[in-house]
């Protein structure tokens, strides 16, 4: 075996390993829009649909170490020679005599493992239709690989939770009184009669089901459907009686007892070289009849073929929508997998595989936003309803809801039903929307119009409306009561002059409950962030802009917005808080319902007024003789970042949005560059810590400084920040810094004998180098979105194609040629850029170009536009060849 724990076999990101079962913490995710899974080398993990039904027990990272109750497949052969195909059994003599290679791909896994004294290879082979069928399939292919023939009796054994994953504790025995199991000719079907609640109790609908036959289409010759009858009296899964002892199911009661899909096969005797398949669903539904359908179309084995091979090119396609040709097979193969993570999460949301334990479900809103940058790369002709239902999801007061459902316009405050504003949460639509407009040439989108979100936390949450309830309504109404609903401009305004209003004793944006660090979230009444207040900063000044580009097209606002637009000494800051309660007060229950129409060039140059005064603070106030921007105050008042008792204190997001921003200047940036090096690059790991160790707790700050150091918030190399501060140094056109940091992500994720992942962007490593949190980061989307548009500058201005590529030398060393793939106007694109004297950005020029082999006008410069109806006349039916030529 190679150095590293697996390798890639193709172009397409499939990898394979041997040895690398014996990682415990590895999971691999399997789903579709509708069943959601985990898989370990060892079959371990669970499958859902959502919070609340658990087919297999919920699981957590520590519970692939601890739990062994998982899926199996037991082959009897005699009472001296049982074997499980899955490595999981008290016999670990024999687990150590088995030899194992995993493959896998997007989204599919198998395990391969041989056994000589056994004398079987059993490959089993996990995936969920991409076709939407809510169940997860195992396909086990037994083969004789000795010189004589094997008699055995094989058997399938599932063993079932079937309920919410809040019983794991709460109610775990009462909860199992109320299963109901079916014996059904094909395996074990459970229909418990309540979703437990004691807050209310309801009449269950979901059904849970396992199911299975052999190659031949033939059902299991007897089913075990409880625990107990299949492990007998010692209750255990890796040495169950009726397997060991070749036991046949008894006739007990198994109603309310703990369920469980042990399918016993008809004994097989296989020849030399002879092999036999098994076939087990695993499936939760609310459909009965679905059942059938699912048994007559997988029981065909070329069904199940034709499932596996459409799933594999579901994903392919997927990571075909943007997708890069490098030097490195690895990174374009490893970048495969980061491409199709933003799917994933729009999937998974941020739950539901082992390290997202602390998830109920649904997606967070800076999730949202963030997750659709990559989502509109791949088809910002659907982003459309989308982003206006998006918007739905703010309040009147600035904030929003924090938690977003499947359905449009399902929104909660919060998961855990605790009243808290994350202070970052204005940033995110702005960005998203921007992309959205370039991308499509799409600016009558900020005229649409949709509510605001309303519930019982007013004021920013500091109060709480006791009147109110949800048979009122989830959105804002108007004294009168309609519902109100504002442009997305409006929207927009309100998030933005509200958080200008909204400061802290130092004049800077407050904190509340936390910014883009959830870890930050001890400082909730006096603390501040300098470092989203240079992001506010900006957006004032993008949108003063914008409006001066609209035409002078009418603005109409909520005449209660008027109040956030008086002009007044913006350093007084009791003074602006008053401004900002006077708001609160004339919108905390409804609004009027009375529009006024603005001047743009007035709104314009109130808006510019406001970022210039704010970023002249953030100069002035923020920069350190350390040679970088504290971003930072807290609960006790003091400045966080700087030199404190003689260590010094840095923290990477205060560094990163004054570059994005603009607010740092060129010599600015170089000394934070020093900086970072300085203090936060690991020379060892060759990483960026997210901070510098402080060396103990800040209660007055967060629970991050409560982790150990180089780990989760508290100095780890978080990718999400990382990635953030390449496209930071990009925007402002230092490339090689930026590529420095992306490909420092992608060597410590490809170095698996530190970082001990599958291929994905984790979302950080720790102190160690270990990936954590696997597959669920935005920090995927700000990747994507930082290759494509700042390292091969594909990018869109006002609905044209603008070429602008930002490419370190070094990105040249091994080759001539760069190529990457996206769709533009729902056109398939293949951009390649050829630079034979393998120059450097900003050295080299766009000296020639050609599309489709027919030449485009190039004016010899650094970036070159092609009009969208160029790219409409192209064929959508095929990829078209754009060529750079870089000199």
């Amino acid at each position: 075996m190679s150095q590293n724990l697996w390798h890639f076999t193709d172009k397409q990101g499939s990898f394979t390993s041997s040895g690398i079962e014996k990682i415990n913490t590895l999971y691999f995710p399997l789903c579709n829009e509708t069943l959601l899974s985990s898989v370990t080398p060892t079959l371990h993990g669970d499958i859902k649909t959502d919070q609340n039904s658990f087919l297999l027990i919920p699981v957590s990272r520590m519970d692939l170490v601890n739990l062994r109750s998982s899926r199996n497949f037991w082959v009897y052969i005699s009472k001296d020679r049982v074997w499980s195909a899955t490595g999981v059994s008290k016999d670990l003599k024999q687990i150590h005599q088995d030899r194992v290679r995993l493959e896998a791909g997007l989204l599919w896994h198998q395990v391969t493992r041989e056994n000589r004294r056994i004398g079987l290879r059993a490959e089993i082979l996990s995936f969920v239709p991409s076709t939407g069928e809510p169940v997860e399939i195992l396909n086990v292919r037994l083969t004789n690989t000795t010189s004589r023939k094997i008699t055995f009796v094989p058997t399938a054994a599932i063993p079932l939770y079937c309920r919410s994953a809040h019983n794991l504790r709460d109610h775990r025995h009462v909860t199992s009184l109320l299963q109901r199991i079916r014996m059904h000719k094909f395996g074990v079907i459970v229909k418990p009669t309540l979703v437990f609640d004691e807050s209310g109790h309801k009449p269950n609908q979901t059904i849970y089901f396992v199911l299975g036959w052999d190659g031949l289409g033939r059902a299991p010759r007897y089913v075990y459907p409880t625990q107990e009858i299949f492990c007998q009296e010692n209750t255990d899964l890796e040495a169950p009686q009726s397997v060991l002892k070749n036991i046949l199911p008894t006739h007990q009661p198994i109603q309310g007892r703990e369920a469980m899909g042990a399918l016993r096969f008809a004994h097989q005797t296989l020849g030399p070289g002879e092999s036999r398949s098994y076939i087990v669903l695993m499936g939760i539904t609310q459909d009965a009849a679905l059942i059938q359908r699912l048994i007559l179309k997988f029981k065909d084995r070329k069904h199940i073929e034709r499932a596996f091979e459409n799933t594999k090119r579901f994903w392919g396609k997927k990571s075909d929508i943007i997708s890069v040709q490098s030097a490195e097979p690895n990174f374009d193969n490893w970048f495969r997998w980061v491409s199709i993570q933003p799917f994933l999460r729009k999937v998974f949301g941020c739950s539901f595989l082992p390290d997202f334990d602390y998830g109920k479900g649904g997606r967070g809103w800076r999730d949202l936003w963030q997750d659709c940058l990559s989502l509109l790369l791949n088809d910002p002709s659907r982003a459309r309803s989308l982003l206006i239902n998006n918007f739905s999801g703010v309040r009147i007061d600035g904030s929003n809801a924090t938690i977003i459902g499947k359905k449009d316009s399902e929104f909660l405050a919060d998961r855990n039903n605790i009243s808290r504003v994350w202070m970052d949460h204005g940033v995110w639509p702005l960005l998203t929307l921007d992309l959205y407009m370039n991308e499509t040439g799409d600016f009558d989108i900020l005229f649409e119009e949709t509510p605001y979100f309303r519930d019982h936390q007013i004021c920013r949450c500091n109060q709480v409306d006791l009147g109110w309830s949800p048979e009122r309504g989830m959105a804002l109404k108007t004294a009168s009561g309609r519902i109100y609903s504002g442009t997305i401009l409006e929207h927009l305004l309100v998030e933005n002059l509200t958080s200008f209003f909204n400061v802290g004793p130092h004049n800077f944006i407050r904190l509340e409950g936390a910014d883009w660090n959830d870890g930050l979230d001890m400082a909730k009444e006096r603390g501040e962030s300098v470092a989203f207040s240079s992001m506010y900063a900006h957006h004032l000044q993008f949108l003063s802009d914008l409006l001066l580009n609209l035409k002078k097209r009418p603005i109409r606002v909520h005449k209660e917005l008027i109040l956030l637009l008086r002009e007044m000494n913006y350093n007084d800051v009791k003074a602006k808080r008053a401004v900002l309660e006077k708001y609160f007060e004339k919108t905390k229950k409804s609004v009027s319902g009375k529009k006024l129409k603005l001047d743009t060039t007035y709104l314009s140059d109130n808006l510019r007024q406001k970022s210039l005064w704010l970023t002249q603070r953030i100069r002035q106030k923020a920069w350190l003789a350390q040679g970088f921007f504290n971003g930072y105050y807290d609960n006790a008042l003091k400045r966080v970042e700087g030199k404190k008792g003689g260590r010094v204190r840095m923290i990477l997001s205060s560094q990163v949005f004054p570059v994005l921003s603009g607010i740092a200047d060129d010599k600015q940036i170089k000394q934070i560059l020093a900086s970072v090096t300085k203090y936060l690059w690991d020379r060892k790991l060759k990483g960026i810590h997210l901070n510098t160790d402080f060396k103990e707790e800040q209660h007055h700050l967060g629970r991050a400084f409560s982790f150990v150091y180089g780990d989760k918030e508290n100095g780890a190399f978080f990718n999400h920040m990382n990635v953030m501060w390449a496209f930071a140094l990009y925007k402002r056109g230092y490339a090689t810094e930026g590529w420095n940091v992306l490909s420092s992500i992608y060597r410590m994720a490809l170095d698996t004998q530190k970082s001990r992942i599958y291929p994905c962007l984790p979302e950080y490593f720790d102190i160690e180098g270990k990936g954590m949190y696997a597959y669920l980061t935005g920090s995927a989307s700000w990747f994507v979105l930082t290759l494509l548009t700042q390292v091969f500058g594909i990018k869109v201005r006002n609905g044209d194609l603008l070429i602008e590529p930002k490419f370190s030398s070094v990105q040249f060393k091994e080759t001539q040629v760069l190529r990457i793939r996206r769709n533009f106007c729902s056109r398939p694109l293949e951009v390649s850029f050829f630079n034979p004297r393998r120059l450097g950005y900003p050295r080299y020029k766009i000296i020639k170009a050609e599309l489709n082999l027919r030449p485009l006008s190039s004016s010899n410069a650094s970036r070159m536009l092609i009009k969208r109806n160029v790219i409409l006349r192209l064929s959508p039916g095929k990829i078209n060849k754009l060529n750079i030529h870089l000199g």
